[in-house]
């Protein structure tokens, strides 16, 4: 599952490739490394139908019993559409997250980090993730808060993404499908769940550390926290 990527276009960058109208975040910093529960941009689709920018909390909150809640970052395409967990956030609220590339560890102590990105002029050229989104109000580390929190569709893998992590890779659109994932029909947008094609595709850094040499230090957090559904 995914539970890294970076964001370092700028603003002008992402207006021009998501079309939104309008911008709610004021000037963004750069993001190169994003983890669950970190704020992050998503382009989503307002109430009066115009596309707005915005930052939303990565990770929906799944809460346990008498255990602290956790943060799903990534809905299988496989299961949107059965499960009542992402249900209506699939048939209601899907939404664009913006990306320049995505991280997958393989082996351990250390783990090598494989960076993901398309092909193109650009080190890592902007594109999204397909992502659900939903308003959550609950208590989080003792503090009752009401978050935006979105989460991001993940399909099978292709040739590039396998070697690295064999069962699962985000689904990444092109700008053409855009609209379809944000207003199509539930079945137009479950044809777009489908793996990248892996000639478009390349690994464009790889290391033992989560961040790639030059980027702002890593938030960590505890992987127990995080899941997968």
């Amino acid at each position: 599952m995914c539970n890294l990527y970076s964001m370092t276009s700028n603003q002008e960058a992402m207006r021009r490739l998501f079309r939104f109208s309008r911008s709610e975040v004021g000037n963004l910093p750069l993001f190169p490394s994003i983890f669950p529960a970190q704020d992050a941009p998503v382009v989503r689709r307002a109430a009066d139908g115009e596309r707005e920018l915005m930052t939303m909390s990565w990770g929906f909150v799944l809460p346990q019993d008498g255990k602290a809640p956790k943060r799903v970052t990534n809905a299988r395409a496989d299961k949107v559409v059965q499960s009542p967990f992402w249900r209506s956030s699939f048939h209601e609220r899907r939404c664009l997250v913006p990306a320049t590339s995505f991280a997958e560890p393989k082996g351990r102590k250390p783990a090598i980090w494989h960076w993901f990105a398309l092909k193109g002029e650009d080190r890592r050229p902007l594109f999204a993730f397909a992502g659900l989104w939903r308003a959550w109000r609950g208590e989080l580390k003792g503090e009752l808060v009401n978050l935006d929190v979105m989460a991001i569709l993940t399909t099978t893998p292709n040739d590039v993404v396998k070697p690295i992590h064999p069962t699962r890779m985000p689904v990444m659109l092109d700008p053409a499908d855009h609209e379809a994932w944000l207003n199509g029909t539930p079945d137009e947008a479950l044809a777009l769940a489908r793996p990248y094609p892996a000639e478009k595709m390349r690994i464009v850094f790889k290391g033992d550390t989560k961040d790639e040499p030059g980027a702002e230090p890593a938030y960590s957090a505890e992987p127990s926290l995080f899941a997968d559904t």
